[in-house]
């Protein structure tokens, strides 16, 4: 039986930012520091390795097409 490992693709904030420039450092990190609330965490997007953070591409941009709206804050009275 041929099983084939399917590896993600894990990017740095920084070299997340650079391959697309659609999303600056300075909103990644946002994302990143909500995503306890915004869904990303849930989904398996972020993974902390000590003290960098990583994010599964392809999974982002899952997330990113399901959810309506891409902010991670939360709002007053939700």
């Amino acid at each position: 039986m041929n099983s084939a490992i399917i590896i993600p693709h894990y990017l740095t904030v920084k070299q997340f930012a650079k391959k697309h420039p659609a999303f600056s450092e300075g909103s990644i990190r946002d994302l990143v520091f909500h995503s306890p609330f915004n869904g990303l965490n849930d989904m398996g997007v972020i993974h902390r390795v000590g003290a960098k953070i990583l994010i599964d591409e392809t999974k982002f941009f899952d997330w990113v097409s399901t959810n309506p709206s891409s902010t991670g804050r939360i709002r007053k009275g939700a």
